[in-house]
C-alpha cells in the first residue's frame, strides 16, 4: 500500500496545474485555481478550491479528483478521527487500516491497526461498514458492522482491542448484506440491513432483515423508535449500504433494486420503502416513493455522502458519481448530473471529510471488477462550484 501526496505545501507552477485540469475535469468548461487557503495549524493544508465557468447546477459541474492511497484490496467503510486521520475497512481481509494523518515521502501513511476477529467474509458480507464515537476524545470508542459465521452483527472496541459485540442476529447471506454505519445528529447510531435473500424479512417489523436500525451506543433500541422495544427505524428496504445527513439533519439512503430500479430515498421514522411489493416509484400510498431513481445498469450505488445540499453516491455497476442537488426543503433541484464515469471502475465509500472534501473508495478487487496495479484505491474529491472542497 502507498499514497500519493494529496496536500501540496507549495502552490504548484502552472504548467502543472494546467496538465491536472486537462486530466481531472470531466466536463467542459475554464479552469482556474484560486490561492490556496493557509494551513490550519497541525493538519494537513487542503487543496485549493477550482473553479469554472459552469454554475453550479449546471451541465459544467466540474471535479478534481486525487488518490490518497492505493493497493488496498475492497476498502469498504471510511470513519474520520478527530486528528483528521481516517479508519478504513477492508471486507475481505478483515483489516481494519488507518489513513493519515501522518505521511512521508510518498504521502499519507496507511498502516494496518488489527484484523478484526470473527469476520467470515462471502460473497458481499465480511468486513463492512465503520463508525467513530462522537465522544472518540474521551471514549477512544470504534463500531464496526461485519459478517459472522451465522450472522450479521455489530461490535465495540477500541483500537487495537478485542471487540464485544453489541447488535447480533442480523440475517445474512452471500448477498444482500446491508452494512452501513453512521452515527446521526442526534447521537444516536444508524445501521443498514439487507433481505439476506429472503425478501418477506423486509416487511416484518420483527425481523432485523431489510431495515434500517437506530440504537443506543450499548446496541440498546435507541429512545423514540417507532417500535417500541424495537431497534426498527424504517422497513421495507433490499439492501441499502449508503447512509447521510443533508445540512438540515435529513437523512437519506442509497439501495440496490433488483433488475429496474435503484433508488435514493429520504428516510423517515417509521417508514415503509415497499420493498418487495415496490421497486422504484410505484405511486402507493402505503409506501414512500425514492426521491431519484436509476436504471440499475447506471447505478448499482453503494456509498452516500451528503455537502451541506448535496448528495453524492457511488456507483459499483455504474461505475460512476451521482450528483443530486437539494432544495431548502429536501426535495430535488433539476436533474441528477454523473461524473467519473468508468474513470475509476466500481466505486463503493463516498464519505464526507471533514475539511469539506469527500473521499471515494474503489472497489474493482471485489470479484466483479476489473482492478488496475494500483487498485484499490481511496479517492480525494474537490468539486468546482464550492458544493465540496471548500477549506
Amino acid at each position: 500500500m502507498s499514497a500519493r501526496p494529496p496536500y501540496p505545501r507549495n502552490r504548484p507552477p502552472r504548467a502543472v496545474v494546467a496538465a491536472s485540469c486537462a486530466a481531472l475535469l470531466l466536463a467542459a468548461g475554464g479552469c482556474t485555481f484560486g490561492e490556496p487557503a493557509p494551513d490550519p495549524a497541525g493538519e494537513p493544508p487542503n487543496l485549493p478550491t477550482p473553479s469554472a465557468s459552469a454554475t453550479g447546477g449546471g451541465a459544467g459541474q466540474q471535479v478534481v479528483a486525487t488518490v490518497l492511497a492505493k493497493g488496498l484490496r475492497v476498502p469498504w467503510g471510511v470513519a474520520f478521527l478527530p486528528d483528521g486521520g481516517a479508519l478504513v475497512t477492508e471486507r475481505d481481509s478483515g483489516r481494519l487500516l488507518q489513513v493519515g494523518p501522518e505521511s512521508g515521502r510518498d504521502g499519507l501513511n496507511v498502516t494496518v491497526v488489527q484484523t478484526v476477529p470473527g469476520v467470515a467474509a462471502d460473497g458481499e458480507g465480511g468486513l463492512m461498514g465503520i463508525a467513530v464515537s462522537p465522544r472518540y476524545a474521551t471514549d477512544k470508542t470504534v463500531f464496526v458492522y461485519h459478517t459472522a459465521e451465522r450472522d450479521n452483527r455489530i461490535l465495540r472496541l477500541q483500537l487495537g482491542g478485542q471487540p464485544t459485540p453489541i447488535l447480533t442476529g442480523i440475517p445474512k447471506a452471500g448477498i444482500h448484506d446491508g452494512g452501513a454505519l453512521a452515527f446521526g445528529p442526534d447521537g444516536f447510531l444508524y445501521a443498514s440491513t439487507g433481505d439476506a435473500s429472503n425478501r418477506d424479512t423486509a416487511q416484518d417489523p420483527k425481523n432485523l432483515g431489510g431495515k434500517i436500525l437506530r440504537i443506543t451506543p450499548d446496541g440498546k433500541p435507541a429512545p423514540g423508535n417507532p417500535y417500541p422495544g424495537s431497534p426498527v427505524w424504517s422497513l421495507g428496504h433490499r439492501n441499502v449500504q449508503g447512509l447521510a445527513w443533508d445540512g438540515a439533519k435529513r437523512m437519506y439512503a442509497v439501495e440496490f433494486g433488483q433488475n429496474a430500479w435503484d433508488e435514493l430515498n429520504r428516510i423517515t421514522k417509521g417508514g415503509n420503502y415497499g420493498w418487495p411489493h415496490v421497486e422504484g416509484r410505484a405511486g402507493d400510498k402505503r409506501y414512500a416513493d425514492p426521491i431519484v431513481q436509476w436504471r440499475t445498469s447506471d447505478a448499482s450505488c453503494s456509498g452516500l455522502a451528503a455537502a451541506d445540499r448535496l448528495l453524492v453516491t457511488s456507483c459499483l455497476r455504474g461505475q460512476r458519481l451521482w450528483l443530486v442537488e437539494l432544495t431548502d426543503t429536501g426535495t430535488v433541484l433539476g436533474q441528477p448530473r454523473e461524473l467519473l464515469n468508468r474513470r475509476y471502475g466500481r466505486l463503493r465509500a463516498a464519505v464526507a471529510a471533514p475539511d469539506g472534501s469527500i473521499w471515494v473508495t474503489t472497489s474493482n478487487h471485489d470479484g466483479r471488477g476489473d482492478p488496475s496495479p494500483e487498485d484499490d484505491r481511496i479517492l480525494r474529491l474537490v468539486f468546482s462550484d464550492g458544493g465540496a472542497g471548500r477549506s
